[in-house]
C-alpha cells in the first residue's frame, strides 16, 4: 500500500488518501479538543472496511486508488480494557457502527504491566484480589516498555496501531519509567516504522507536557496533529493543525490550508471547515 486512510474521509482526500504507509504520527490533544475522538474514529473506520462494506461506504465513501485499509487494527491501551473502551467509542459515535468494527479489533491491555510495580490494589486493575502465590512474584512481570515493544514486533508490521495513550507513560511512577526511556521508545518506533509499513497513532494530552518534551516527541515521529480549542465569538470551536508531516505538510501547503475546524456527530470526528491563507 502507497497510503493508510486515517479514516477521516475529508482529511484523505485532501492529502492523497491517508497517511504515507509507514508513518507514526503523534496527535497531541488539549482535553477534550478532538484528538480521542479522531483516534477512536481512524480505529473504527478502519475496522469496519474488514467486516462490512455497505457501512465502510456509507460512513467513508471510496478510498483512493493508492490506499488501503490494513488487514489488522490493533488498540493498545496501558490503563484499561475492551469493555471500558468499546463504552467510551459508543458515547462518540453510532451503536452499530462501534459493535460491527469491534469485530475486526484486536484490543491489547497493558494494564497488568502498568500497574503492577505502583502502590493501586491489583483488584482495582485486574478484578482479583492478590493471592499468596502472587507474593514472590513482583519481578516476573515484563516491563511495560518491553511488553509494548514485543507486541509492537508481533503485530504492527502492516497494520494500524493505536496507542492510547503516550500521557499514560509520562504520568508513571519515575521509578517505573523516565522521560528519557519513553522519548527513545518512540525514536526506535519510529525507525522500525519504516520497514513494518501500516500506520502507527499515539495520542497524548497535550496539557501533560512541556514545551521541550513535545518537541521531543514531535522529532521522533513522522508528523504530528494538534488539537485546540478556539474561542471566537459566541462559542468555543475545535481545531486541528497538520504539523511536521514529512511528505504531506507539502500537499496541504500547496493548496495554503493552514488549519481545520473540527466537528464531532455518529460517524466520529470529521472537518467542518478549511481555512487557507488569505
Amino acid at each position: 500500500m502507497d497510503s493508510v486512510p486515517f479514516g477521516v474521509s475529508r482529511l484523505d482526500s485532501l492529502i492523497g488518501g491517508g497517511a504515507p504507509s509507514g508513518s507514526v504520527v503523534l496527535l497531541a490533544s488539549e482535553s477534550g479538543a478532538g484528538g480521542r475522538e479522531f483516534l477512536y474514529t481512524s480505529t473504527i473506520i478502519n475496522a469496519i472496511a474488514g467486516v462490512d462494506d455497505d457501512l465502510f461506504e456509507l460512513h467513508y465513501g471510496s478510498l483512493k486508488e493508492t490506499a488501503a485499509t490494513p488487514p489488522e487494527v490493533h488498540y493498545v491501551s496501558f490503563t484499561t480494557d475492551e469493555a471500558y473502551l468499546t463504552r467510551q467509542m459508543n458515547f462518540t459515535m453510532d451503536d452499530e457502527l462501534v459493535e460491527r468494527a469491534t469485530e475486526h479489533i484486536e484490543f491489547a491491555d497493558f494494564s497488568r504491566e502498568y500497574f503492577h510495580p505502583s502502590p493501586v490494589p491489583r483488584e482495582w486493575y485486574l478484578g482479583e484480589a492478590s493471592a499468596l502465590r502472587d507474593l514472590g512474584a513482583g519481578g516476573k512481570h515484563d516491563d511495560v516498555l518491553e511488553a509494548f515493544g514485543t507486541y509492537l514486533s508481533d503485530h504492527a508490521a502492516g497494520n494500524l496501531v493505536v496507542v492510547d495513550s503516550v500521557t499514560d507513560l509520562v504520568a508513571a511512577d519515575a521509578d517505573q519509567l523516565s522521560w528519557n526511556e519513553i522519548a527513545l521508545l518512540v525514536k526506535g518506533l519510529n525507525k522500525a516504522s519504516h520497514r513494518w509499513g501500516g500506520l502507527i497513532l499515539l495520542l497524548v494530552n497535550r496539557e501533560t507536557l512541556d514545551d521541550a518534551e513535545l518537541g521531543l516527541l514531535k522529532d521522533a515521529t513522522s508528523g504530528t496533529f494538534l488539537f485546540e480549542w478556539e474561542a471566537g465569538g459566541s462559542k468555543r470551536a475545535r481545531t486541528m493543525v497538520v504539523q511536521e508531516f514529512r511528505g504531506v505538510l507539502s500537499q496541504l501547503e500547496d493548496e495554503n490550508i493552514v488549519q481545520f475546524e473540527t466537528e464531532i456527530h455518529d460517524g466520529g470526528f470529521d472537518i467542518s471547515d478549511v481555512r487557507k491563507i488569505r
